[in-house]
C-alpha cells in the first residue's frame, strides 16, 4: 500500500512539474511577442519571391539558432532551398475561325519560351459547357499533361478573374500549354502564337532539427507555413484607415508558425525526446504546396511515425475556448492518441467539421499523408464563416492570443507519448486518398 502511495506521489509531482514547465515555456507573452513580429505590416504580407518573405525567413532562422536546434541533414544554416520555374506572358495571339480573339478572354498556362499550336498540330480541343462544375473542369483541364484548347461557355466569364490570379509558376515544369478561352464554344480553324519569358526562382523552407535519442531513425514532424498572400491594391484594403491593403496573415498562417517556434523552444527545453523532431516552416503553400512536395521528397515516408501540421490556430473554433479539429480523423488512430494524452484537461480534438471542404487534402499535411504518413493538419478555422480568411483583415488584433497559447500548449502536452516512442498512429491508407 506503501508503495502504491509512493507511486501516486511521484507521479503527482511529475504531472505538477510538467505543467509548471509547460506554463513557464509556453505562455502568452512569448506566443503574442512571435506572432506579433510574423505578422507585423514591415514582412509585407510573406509573399513567395519577394523581400518580405527573406525576412520572415531570416526571423525564423534566428530563432531556431537561439533555441539550439540542428540543421538538417548537416547542412550550413536551416534553409531547405529549392528552385521554381515562372513563366510571364510577353505577347499572345489567339485565332478562331478568322476571328482575333480580346486578350482579356485568354488566359494561357505554358512554361514554353514560344507558342505555336494550330488545329493540325499536337492539340486537343476540349470544352467546358454551359451548366458543367466549372472548378472541378477546370482542374482536370489546367492539370493535364496534354497541349489543349479549352473552349469556355460565355456563362463562366466571371471566372476569368480567379483564373488570370493563378500564379505561373511551378516546381516541375512541364512541356505541354493549356490555352482556356472564354465566350468562344466552337473552334473549327485556330492558331495560337505567342511568347513567355521563362525564368528559375530560389525559395526555402526552414527545417530544425532535434535529435532523438534512442530512435534518431524515427521522424516526428511539426509543421506550418510561413507564406501567405502578400500586398494588394488599396481598393482591396479593409484595414484600420480603410486603405490597408497588407494581407498580413496573422492566422494565416502566422499562428501555425509561431506554434511551431513556441514548441521547438518547449521540447528542446525538456531535451527528453525518444524520436527526432523536425520542426518546419514550408514556403509556397499558397501558390500549390510546394515547399511541402520538396520537404517530402527529402524524407524515407516509412520513417516518419507522424505530421502535426499546424494551420490557422489563432481564433476559437465552432465549439468555442479549449477544443481544435484534426482533418482527416478518422483516417489514422492519431487522434484517438491526442485525445487520451489530454483526458482530465478541459481541452478536446474534434473530426474536422467541414468535411465538404476536403481540408485534408488542402494544406501541407496532404504530400505525406498521400504517402501513408499518418500526416494531420489541427485548426480551429471556422471555414463556413471565417471573416478574415484571405482578407487583409487578418491582422493580430483578431486573434485570441491566451486561446492560442492554450492550444499549443495541449499539443505538446497530447503529442508527448508520440515524441517519446510509446505511441506510434497507425498508417494512413494510402489506396483510399484521392
Amino acid at each position: 500500500m506503501k508503495k502504491i502511495i509512493l507511486s501516486a506521489v511521484v507521479l503527482c509531482s511529475t504531472c505538477m512539474l510538467q505543467a509548471q514547465n509547460i506554463n513557464k515555456i509556453i505562455n502568452t507573452k512569448d506566443v503574442t511577442k512571435i506572432e506579433k513580429v510574423l505578422s507585423a505590416d514591415d514582412m509585407q504580407g510573406r509573399r513567395a519571391f519577394t523581400p518580405g518573405i527573406d525576412k520572415a525567413s531570416s526571423y525564423i532562422e534566428s530563432e531556431f539558432k537561439k533555441i539550439g536546434l540542428q540543421t538538417f541533414n548537416g547542412a550550413k544554416d536551416f534553409k531547405q532551398e529549392f528552385s521554381m520555374t515562372e513563366s510571364k506572358n510577353v505577347s499572345l495571339k489567339v485565332l478562331i475561325d478568322g476571328k482575333a480573339i480580346d486578350k482579356v478572354d485568354v488566359v494561357s498556362f505554358s512554361y514554353q519560351p514560344q507558342l505555336d499550336m494550330t488545329e493540325k498540330s499536337d492539340v486537343q480541343v476540349v470544352k467546358i459547357n454551359a451548366g458543367d462544375k466549372f472548378g472541378p473542369k477546370f482542374y482536370e483541364y489546367y492539370q493535364s499533361e496534354k497541349n489543349l484548347l479549352v473552349l469556355v461557355d460565355a456563362s463562366f466569364k466571371a471566372r476569368i478573374q480567379n483564373v488570370k490570379h493563378i500564379p505561373q509558376m511551378t516546381a516541375n515544369p512541364g512541356g505541354n500549354t493549356v490555352v482556356f478561352v472564354f465566350g468562344t464554344t466552337e473552334a473549327t480553324q485556330f492558331s495560337i502564337e505567342g511568347t513567355n519569358t521563362i525564368t528559375k526562382k530560389a525559395l526555402n523552407n526552414v527545417v530544425g532539427v532535434l535529435k532523438g535519442k534512442s530512435k534518431p531513425n524515427e521522424y516526428v514532424v511539426f509543421s506550418g507555413h510561413y507564406d501567405h498572400l502578400g500586398v494588394g491594391s488599396p481598393a482591396e484594403g479593409v484595414g484600420h484607415d480603410g486603405t490597408d491593403s497588407i494581407y498580413n496573415g496573422a492566422n494565416d498562417d502566422a499562428a501555425g508558425t509561431t506554434a511551431v517556434i513556441m514548441l521547438a523552444k518547449y521540447f528542446k527545453k525538456l531535451n527528453n525526446n525518444e524520436r527526432t523532431i523536425l520542426f518546419t516552416t514550408f514556403v509556397a503553400e499558397e501558390i500549390g504546396g510546394y515547399g511541402a512536395q520538396y520537404f517530402s521528397k527529402q524524407l524515407n515516408p516509412a520513417q516518419v511515425m507522424a505530421m502535426f501540421n499546424l494551420e490557422m490556430i489563432g481564433t476559437e473554433s465552432k465549439w468555442g475556448k479549449n477544443s481544435a479539429y484534426i482533418t482527416g480523423f478518422e483516417k489514422s488512430s492519431m487522434g484517438e492518441i491526442l485525445q487520451k494524452n489530454l483526458q482530465g484537461s478541459a481541452f478536446k480534438f474534434y473530426p474536422d467539421p467541414y468535411p465538404e471542404q476536403q481540408l485534408f487534402y488542402r494544406s501541407d499535411n496532404a504530400t505525406l499523408a498521400k504517402l501513408g504518413v499518418p500526416a494531420h493538419t489541427i485548426s480551429t478555422s471556422k471555414m463556413d464563416s471565417e471573416p478574415n480568411y484571405h482578407k487583409v483583415s487578418d491582422e493580430i488584433e483578431t486573434l485570441d492570443m491566451v486561446n492560442m497559447t492554450q492550444i499549443i500548449k495541449a499539443i505538446a502536452i497530447s503529442s508527448a507519448t508520440i515524441i517519446n516512442g510509446k505511441d506510434t498512429p497507425s498508417r494512413v491508407d494510402s489506396s483510399t486518398l484521392k
